[in-house]
This record gives structure tokens, sequence and C-alpha cells, in this order.
């Protein structure tokens, strides 16, 4: 188990860095001025490549997570609410990893309105689940 358990906080590691950095790629393709077409396909580059690789990345974490949970009853049983809210956390989570393919996919279709400061916003976001996550899973509030 502690092998599994191990493998799963790497990959969380691993797909968070993805979930940090992307929306920081996001900042950046915001700012560009019109006229910069290779900065602008540059950017694009390394968010499509980033995207499919934290994609990547979140498939072991998620399937390692559910072996933890379904195989060796990490969180089953009575007094583990604190698992039902990280669940809801880890589908906040794979909804905002969504989302960002969905700003990808307008950022290369030209369609993004949104501003660099509202993607810094953005940005914050995966902070926060990641912090209430960890807290769920050490402190086992409830």
């Amino acid at each position: 188990m502690l092998w599994i358990k191990a493998l799963h906080i790497v990959f969380i590691a691993s797909w968070f860095a993805g979930l940090f950095y992307l929306p920081r790629i996001y900042v950046n393709l915001a700012m560009v001025e019109p006229g910069s077409v290779a900065e602008r396909n540059r950017l694009l580059l390394m968010a499509r490549k980033l995207y499919r690789f934290m994609t990547i990345l979140a498939i072991p974490a998620l399937a390692l997570g559910l072996w933890l949970w379904l195989y060796y009853g990490i969180g089953l049983g009575q007094g583990q609410g604190w698992m039902h809210a990280k669940l809801l956390i880890v589908l906040a989570l794979l909804g905002y990893h969504h989302s960002c393919g969905v700003l990808l996919r307008k950022f290369e279709n030209g369609q993004m309105q949104r501003s660099h400061v509202w993607f810094r916003w953005f940005n914050e976001a995966p902070v926060l689940m990641m912090v209430a996550a960890v807290i769920l899973v050490v402190v086992k509030p409830f």
C-alpha cells in the first residue's frame, strides 16, 4: 500500500505542477501584442504540450487514488466525511482541468476575450483546492 500511496502523491504533485503553470502561460498569452505571431505560436505550443502532459499525469493520479480508496479502504466506513469532501475537491479539480482545455481551444481559435488579470485570479483556484485537500487528508477534521 505504501508504494501505491507514494506513487499517488508523486502523480498528484506532477499534475498540480501543470495546473499551476498552464494558467501562467495563459496570462502571457493574454498579454501578447496583436502583431506578435511568433510569441503567440510559441506560447500556444507550450500550452498544448503541457495540457497533454498534465492530462497523462492526471490519469494515474486518479487511478491510484481510486485504488487506495476502493481496494485498501482508505476513507471508507463511518466517520470518513473528510473523504467525501476530498472527492468533491477532486471533481472540482477535474472541472478546472477541463476548463483549462476549453480556454486553450479558445486561445487557439482567437476567441479569448479575458484579460491577463482574470487569468491571474483563475490561477489561484488550484492552490486553494490543494490546500483544502491536503488539510482534509492530513487533519481529517470530520
